[in-house]
């Protein structure tokens, strides 16, 4: 690809965005939270269930495990009970203690806020740091989920299936102001419009203003 060409698309990226901010600008992290702590559990929970069905739990959760302390001393068979709506409760179960046990011994209870410390922690990759940078600490993060890179290779962005390869793509084209609220802004758009099977092609705004190439559809 040469200058000229990923300039060109780095300012489609940009109207691109630009056209979403006004079409979802309340998007947001859709994990129910109060800081950091509550973030990171939340997020943890969200692998292989949905935003949706973490909601219902954490409430509970967090009003009998209100802190790392708390998770890390929590009794297993209780913890299971409650997550048992999201599926695989022991290991997430085992997971969430193992969390709060090392954030309590290697950051007396605090969530760290680089990425380097936050992979640290049982059950956290970079998927979830990104998240919780993002919307925690309000360090600019590209949160690469399933909506994310659909829509990426959709609009040309980037050929890889790789979530760290396409985060890079996508860093490449956007300036960091928009990485968190913009991947929100995707994904509320992967969500309502750009599905993964049967697309609503004929109701995308970003179609309809020569901003998207259907790469795949």
């Amino acid at each position: 690809m040469t200058a000229e060409d990923h300039s060109a698309l780095a300012a489609r990226a940009a109207q691109v965005d630009d056209e979403l901010a006004g079409l979802y600008p309340d998007a947001h992290c859709a994990l129910d939270h109060d800081g950091p702590f509550q973030l990171l559990v939340a997020t943890v929970l969200s692998a292989q269930t949905t935003d949706k069905r973490v909601n219902t739990v954490t409430p509970g959760l967090f009003q009998t495990y209100p802190d790392a302390a708390a998770l890390a001393g929590a009794d297993r068979a209780d913890l299971e009970e409650r997550l048992r709506p999201l599926g695989m409760q022991r290991t997430r179960a085992e997971r969430l203690i193992g969390l709060g046990e090392e954030l309590t011994a290697a950051f007396d209870g605090v969530v760290p806020r680089t990425r380097e410390q936050l992979t640290s922690l049982p059950g956290v990759g970079r998927k979830t740091a990104n998240v919780v940078l993002g919307n925690a600490f309000a360090t600019p993060a590209i949160t690469v989920d399933t909506h994310v890179g659909r829509l990426s290779r959709r609009l040309g962005w980037t050929e890889h299936k790789d979530p760290l390869k396409v985060e890079k793509d996508i860093a490449s084209l956007w300036d960091p102001t928009r990485w968190t609220d913009g991947c929100h802004r995707l994904i509320k758009h992967g969500r309502a419009v750009c599905h993964a099977r049967s697309p609503r092609c004929e109701q995308c705004l970003l179609l309809a203003a020569g901003l998207c190439p259907q790469v795949g559809v």
